[in-house]
């Protein structure tokens, strides 16, 4: 007991001094760094992981498979296996092509496959480092969090618990969760505040450069990001300056520029491609209104993007603390920062003017973390009267954002855990200024980072996971039919074995998990990415109108049943779950596995095809899916040129079919389903007995749908999005196939809604059938694709042009017999090229848009920034010596 008496001051004395060692600070950012991660670690240790059940496991891990493999193989430019194939810089910049966290870790990963330490890495392997990358990245950002601090002048306890309310906020392990690479921006946002802040103090600009370079290589959206905020930032600086010994405005403004011109240079052949890929990926304009605000999050009580601390909420409301100048610049744009929180506007234009996403508020946790290390100082020397006044203020506060939040209930204790957290702080902050008033500074930081550390693990368990361990990621799931089954990979086991095509495709995908190809290692026909090829997209939404199942900006998937389609584009396999009547046709079972049977196309087309006959796309525009699958069948759909053949003949059936309620009303284009599912059915009166499968189309929307809805059309079904959500495509005009049959039903459920424009269009394939037949007359070339570079050898026999199911994209150049020639966007989103009379040596290599180019200018930059560094170290030491001597 008298040994610890005698080890207080002396704690007490090194908590308060203004310098720790660099190995305290370390070991305090660590620690905390370990704690708020708790509930993750003790789910770690029962087989469960810190990664969502959605985009976790549907995007995020799979791409980091994807990856991997493709950059330990050499491959650094383009994916095959990302859907019917794509750019890696462009389509998958946005997540992890560039990420320096994701890089290093894969460099670590690489070395200990190398030498033995670990088995080959799958899918499980990256879920199961994603606590450890948590840990490191977090430890990362409190130590330089507390760093920035220190260089504004704090004192390192107080540095350190600003430092702690930032890195531990509740955003952090919010985009770690679902988005991992998101975290990634809260790093590299210090770093760039350290570059503005010695730009400021009149030291060189050179880790700015290295921060915007840093920033625009590792995401090219949360640069955007962090460049706003940073403007913010500066703007926040000159109105709230802390002393007149810094740069002048217009001087900082300079080197700001230079520093960002020098950085887009540096970064060029990362940031360029990604953002030529987000140009060319296709999404709706948002058409919703966009509020100014709205009560969007309670960050006092229940917040799930963000939480103030009710110590600095106390701190705002206490006047006298605006006189220190570091306070009055914190709080002030802490004040700002949380109005600007509950405006989707805002919101909308963090989003690139979109739909509103919340991702920016890890700088508001900042700022509140500088109003915390700043007050801590101060807060012991506060009077009563006004630290009373501060305390009903916050009450104050609390009572209205308890009242004025609807969705807010405390059920049970564990619910109000950022009340309980609120509470305490503010009774150890009252008490303790009051009180204690020479130990107050220790005691409240005691508080702020006890109550910063738990409540993240609240957090984690009430919001990130529910209660329950079915909802749970864990390795079970992970092996569960629900996402890469037994049966599942023994089917694919038995499909591959027996392929003797290596670019033969297979359609399957778990149901909502379009990157199920990448899981379970196959070379599929769906993606799941925020960042597509618009051509695919449009040859998908309106080109060919082909129904994925699921309605969706962000994915495209299988071909909707239609066997023409499987046949151009290499679709050799379907796998389907036993009783599934919607198997395309021609396609014959071959094996099967549990509750799961896999397909083989008897009638495709070679990976390279040949023709003449030339269709233009303008021309087809007003004609059915059904003549422009004939067009790509007989010849080549190019987007310019001239034409030689006449437009397919398919004729509009709908005439022939009588329009019958079912449980539902149906007059002038509108239908109520009154019974719990309806619908209507067409009663077709004269069918042809060669038809093999009808393409019904029509224009639904949903009135007032609150929910996304399921629509049946005899044997096929889809899923239409609820109105308002950002992810709905605004294409309402639907064909979906179905086999011929006398009667086509459509069900939905009760409601009510907008039905129209009915066409119906039948298909007997007799044309499918004459060219399979037609191309088994010749050899087909043997096509060797793999990552970027692509090549045959083409007898042509008097075909002109050449069509290959690889999806068009800049980036891709073409050599036939050694001598450079032009690509063609051909069949809507493919790729075709004019052939050579006689042999044709093709040789195709893709490299992102203008990337030797931009490499080019990045070592032109790099060469200048450092003659420029070496320049300076040498006017400086000419200087250092001129003063010696």
């Amino acid at each position: 007991m008298q040994k610890a008496r005698s080890y207080l001051p002396n704690l007490l004395n090194f908590l308060q001094a203004d310098r720790w060692p660099k190995a305290a600070f370390f070991f305090f950012c660590l620690l905390a760094a370990v704690m708020s991660h708790m509930f993750f670690i003790s789910e770690w240790f029962e087989g469960r992981y810190m990664t969502g059940m959605n985009d976790g496991l549907s995007q995020m891990q799979p791409f980091k498979q994807l990856l991997y493999e493709q950059y330990t193989s050499g491959e650094f430019f383009y994916s095959p296996d990302f859907g019917f194939g794509g750019g890696t810089y462009t389509q998958l910049g946005y997540y992890f092509a560039t990420s320096i966290f994701f890089l290093i870790t894969m460099l670590v990963t690489y070395i200990l496959e190398r030498l033995g330490l670990i088995g080959a890495p799958y899918i499980f392997y990256w879920a199961d480092i994603i606590l450890i990358v948590s840990i490191i990245r977090l430890t990362g950002i409190l130590l330089l969090a507390s760093y920035y601090f220190r260089m504004l002048g704090m004192k390192a306890l107080p540095a350190f618990t600003g430092a702690v309310i930032y890195g531990t906020s509740i955003i952090y392990f919010r985009h770690v969760t679902y988005w991992e690479f998101f975290a990634d921006s809260m790093l590299w946002l210090l770093l760039l505040l350290i570059g503005i802040e010695r730009i400021m103090q009149g030291k060189g600009s050179g880790l700015f450069i290295i921060a915007v370079s840093i920033s625009l290589f590792d995401n090219f959206y949360f640069a955007y990001v962090n460049f706003l905020l940073c403007g913010v930032y500066v703007l926040f600086r000159w109105t709230f300056p802390f002393d007149g010994n810094g740069r002048a405005k217009l001087i900082q403004l300079k080197h700001y520029i230079i520093g960002l011109a020098a950085g887009f240079c540096i970064s060029g052949f990362s940031f360029f491609p990604a953002v030529y890929g987000y140009l060319n990926n296709y999404r709706p304009a948002y058409e919703d209104h966009i509020p100014a605000f709205e009560f969007i999050d309670n960050l006092l009580l229940n917040g799930r993007i963000v939480y103030l601390p009710a110590f600095v909420l106390i701190c705002l409301l206490a006047k006298p603390l605006y006189r220190n100048r570091h306070f009055r610049f914190f709080a002030v744009m802490t004040i700002v920062l949380s109005i600007l929180h509950f405006s989707p506007f805002i919101g909308s234009l963090f989003n690139g003017f979109s739909a509103p996403q919340y991702r920016w508020e890890y700088m508001l946790s900042l700022a509140a973390g500088g109003a915390a290390g700043a007050a801590l100082p101060l807060a012991g020397r506060l009077k009563l009267l006004p630290l009373a006044s501060a305390g009903a203020g916050a009450a104050l506060f609390y009572i209205l954002f308890y009242h004025f939040d609807p969705k807010l209930e405390f059920e049970e204790v564990q619910d109000a855990y950022m009340a309980i957290a609120a509470f305490i702080s503010a009774a150890v902050f009252l008490l303790g200024a009051a009180f204690f008033r020479k130990k107050a500074a220790v005691l409240l930081s005691a508080a702020v980072i006890l109550t910063s550390v738990l409540i993240p693990n609240f957090y984690q368990e009430e919001r990130l996971t529910v209660t329950g361990t079915e909802y749970r990621v864990s390795k079970e799931f992970m092996n569960s039919r629900d996402y890469n089954g037994a049966d599942q990979q023994e089917l694919i086991r038995l499909v591959q074995e027996g392929n003797d095509d290596p670019l033969a495709r297979i359609d399957w995908m778990i149901p909502l998990r379009n990157n199920t190809p990448i899981v379970q290692d196959f070379r599929g026909m769906s993606v799941y990415s925020s960042i597509l090829n618009k051509e695919l997209l449009w040859f998908y939404l309106s080109d060919l109108e082909i129904d994925m199942g699921r309605e969706s900006v962000s994915r495209y998937a299988s071909l909707g049943d239609r066997a023409n389609l499987y046949s151009i584009l290499m679709g050799k396999y379907y796998i389907a779950e036993k009783g599934d009547a919607s198997i395309p046709y021609g396609f014959k079972r071959i094996a099967s596995a549990g509750g799961y049977e896999a397909y083989e196309n008897e009638n495709l087309l070679p990976f390279v095809r040949t023709a003449d006959s030339v269709y233009l796309e303008k021309d087809l525009k007003g004609s059915s899916p059904s003549a422009k699958e004939q067009a790509m069948l007989k010849g080549i759909v190019l987007e310019k040129g001239t034409a030689n053949a006449p437009i397919p003949d398919s004729t509009n059936l709908i005439s022939q079919a009588e329009i019958k309620p079912v449980n539902a009303e149906y007059a002038g284009g509108k239908l109520k389903v009154s019974g719990e599912e309806g619908g209507i059915d067409l009663l077709i009166s004269e069918r042809n007995p060669s038809a093999k499968d009808y393409l019904v189309g029509f224009n639904i929307d949903g009135i007032n749908n609150k929910e996304e809805f399921i629509l049946e059309v005899n044997e096929f079904q889809t899923i239409r999005k609820e109105e308002g959500s950002i992810y709905r495509t605004g294409v309402d005009d639907l064909i979906i196939r179905v086999k011929a049959a006398d009667q086509i039903s459509l069900r939905m459920p009760k409601g009510e809604y907008h039905l129209k424009d009915f066409k119906l269009y039948e298909e007997t394939f007799e044309v499918l059938e004459n060219v399979k037949k037609e191309e088994r007359r010749h050899v087909p070339p043997e096509a060797e694709w793999s990552g970027n570079r692509l090549s045959f050898e083409l007898q042509n026999e008097g075909g002109h042009y050449a069509i290959i199911p690889l999806p068009f994209e800049k980036g891709w150049r073409l050599k036939i017999n050694g001598e450079e020639e032009e690509l063609l966007k051909a069949n809507y989103a493919f790729t075709g090229f004019r052939l050579q009379e006689g042999q044709n040596r093709i040789e195709m290599v893709y490299y992102p848009p203008y990337f030797f180019l931009l490499l080019a200018l990045s070592f032109a930059a790099i060469s200048i920034c450092l003659a420029a560094l070496f320049k300076k170290s040498r006017r400086m030491s000419v200087r250092h010596i001129n003063v010696s001597s």
